[in-house]
């Protein structure tokens, strides 16, 4: 299954989708980033693949590059950013009870999608 989302700041293909899981490949943009937010209903395992990635968890700074990967837990406040000149990918592995798109609570957002 390939069902790729464009955004502002970059796009994802779906690689997965069941209901016990959903599974992306995300690209981000040089100098993008995603809104700061949390889920009600999933969880988060990032790999990164390409790239380094700048993630803000609850309000803490971690750094990956590939290889490596962080934990995002169930109502975590969480984002990440590319700070770099090349594009970033990561793998997203959720977990959860539900998976759909407005399980977002944004709590700030470059493109004024509050």
């Amino acid at each position: 299954m390939k069902d790729e989302s464009q955004r502002p700041w970059g796009h994802y293909d779906i690689l997965l989708d069941t209901e016990y899981c959903k599974v992306k490949r995300i690209f981000v943009k040089p100098a993008r980033r995603l809104s700061y937010q949390s889920h009600r209903y999933r969880q988060e395992h990032w790999t990164i693949v390409s790239g380094k990635a700048t993630i803000t968890l609850d309000g803490e700074l971690h750094y990956r590059k590939a290889g490596e990967s962080i934990f995002i837990p169930l109502a975590s406040k969480h984002r990440v950013s590319n700070e770099g000149d090349d594009e970033l990918i990561f793998i997203e592995v959720q977990t959860g009870s539900y998976f759909g798109e407005d399980d977002i609570t944004r709590f700030e957002d470059d493109f004024n999608r509050l």
